[in-house]
């Protein structure tokens, strides 16, 4: 089931990323041009960290044991790509906050799901 969430996952961030314009910001505010913010942003896109925490916190829990190198690769790879696409789609365009919290919260959940492994491992001590 966690697999399928992770692919789930990943076509709604191609959709919301593919997207000229914002499919919340539409769903909230009825203006596609204005996006939503959860919390305020400091250096990096705090909405961007939050959603690739999430995804990579699938995706490391589903593959890092048997893949590692490809779903650490494959991450950020798609941090960087879908932020890039912002280049060639209208009504979109390229930050590198929004980069730069992507591949932040690729980090922070690579982290999360490390010290959550060394805890399961030492909860008999």
């Amino acid at each position: 089931m966690k697999k399928l969430i992770f692919h789930i996952l990943n076509v709604i961030f191609i959709c919301l990323y593919v997207y000229p314009g914002s499919i919340f910001g539409f769903l909230v505010y009825g203006n596609s041009n204005k996006q939503p913010q959860i919390t305020s942003d400091f250096v990096v896109s705090s909405n961007h960290v939050y959603a690739f925490i999430i995804l990579s916190i699938f995706g490391f829990l589903n593959y890092y044991k048997t893949n590692k190198l490809l779903i650490v690769s494959y991450l950020f790879s798609i941090s960087i790509f879908l932020e890039l696409l912002h280049l060639a789609i209208p009504n979109r365009s390229f930050q590198f906050s929004d980069l730069f919290g992507n591949i932040l919260g690729v980090l922070l959940a690579f982290l999360i799901v490390k010290l959550l492994n060394y805890w399961r491992k030492n909860e008999h001590i």
